[in-house]
């Protein structure tokens, strides 16, 4: 690994890393790191070790970004099993029921899958990375120990089915896309349709497709898109700082007056339009997230120059 330099040595940006099977989140902030050879990079919304697609990872001061990213609408594709149930709720886990399949009609299938659409009460699944007592759930689990998660409040927008079709005689397989807030887990819903089938069910493949207004179309791997930044600063998958923040924000273009101002603290006029908005000065830098207060807008999130 190479010396560890500043941090101000790498230009603050968003990187769109595309996350292998079997790395953790951390395993890819962790591999960002030595490839920048800086400390301060951190990610927008944990994925599952058996997931795969689209991490979000901030370098620098877009880590500021971070929190205001992780709370976005989430895609999937995904492949859920009827038939059989597992410790983990995927793949990856010991089966601890099998029940045959052969009997569902598609109809049945479609309307149970029907049945996890809109605002539910769903309950995590074990192998998630829902922390207890301090530790993720999925390691709890295949560390053998027994707990309970509550049930939490998520909207699935709408599940796309995709193919039905039958591996063996007594299972069933269905490919599907899921559209839902934050915090919903796919593999939670591939139990619930299971136990409403009455034959159990798991997922055997899961993948990110979209997080907010980023997708895997534009994602590459954390060693390609860090190389990327560490070399010319720029790349596919590299997005600046000031290019991210117009990405996901309504922008408020400044003048020198009012960028110098927000550089201090200060306040400038409200935009008029409530939420968040980028504040961009000249020379295309984000100076600040703004949002109104009555008559001015102030900082929320300041971005220092240099």
């Amino acid at each position: 690994m190479s010396p560890r330099r500043p941090d101000a040595d790498v230009p603050p940006s968003l990187l769109l890393v595309d996350k292998p099977a079997g790395m953790t989140s951390h395993d890819v902030v962790a591999r960002a790191r030595r490839v920048l050879s800086v400390r301060k990079v951190g990610h927008a919304g944990t994925l599952d070790p058996m997931a795969t697609g689209l991490l979000v990872l901030g370098v620098g001061a877009a880590t500021r970004l971070l929190g205001h990213l992780s709370g976005s609408d989430k895609t999937y594709d995904a492949t859920i099993r009827l038939g059989q149930t597992t410790v983990t709720d995927d793949r990856e886990g010991e089966v601890t029921a099998t029940t045959s399949a052969a009997g569902l009609t598609e109809d049945a299938v479609r309307a149970a899958l029907a049945g996890q659409v809109g605002p539910l009460q769903q309950v995590p699944s074990s192998v998630s990375a829902v922390k207890v007592d301090g530790r993720r759930s999925y390691d709890r689990v295949r560390a053998g120990e027994e707990f309970e998660l509550a049930a939490r409040s998520v909207t699935v927008h709408r599940i796309d089915v995709h193919r039905i079709h039958r591996p063996s005689a007594d299972l069933v397989d269905i490919d599907v896309t899921v559209a839902c807030t934050t915090g919903t887990y796919v593999r939670a819903i591939a139990r619930d349709v299971g136990a409403a089938l009455g034959v159990g069910g798991h997922l055997t493949a899961l993948r990110r497709t979209c997080s907010g207004h980023f997708s895997t179309r534009d994602a590459r791997p954390v060693e390609e898109v860090a190389g990327a930044l560490a070399g010319s600063g720029a790349g596919p998958g590299v997005l600046s700082l000031t290019a991210a923040a117009r990405t996901v924000f309504p922008v408020r273009e400044l003048t020198a007056e009012e960028a110098v101002a927000l550089g201090h603290g200060q306040r400038v006029p409200a935009t008029g339009v409530a939420g968040l908005h980028a504040a961009v000065g000249p020379g295309d830098r984000l100076v600040a997230l703004v949002e109104d207060a009555g008559p001015v807008a102030r900082v929320a999130v300041g971005f220092p120059a240099g």
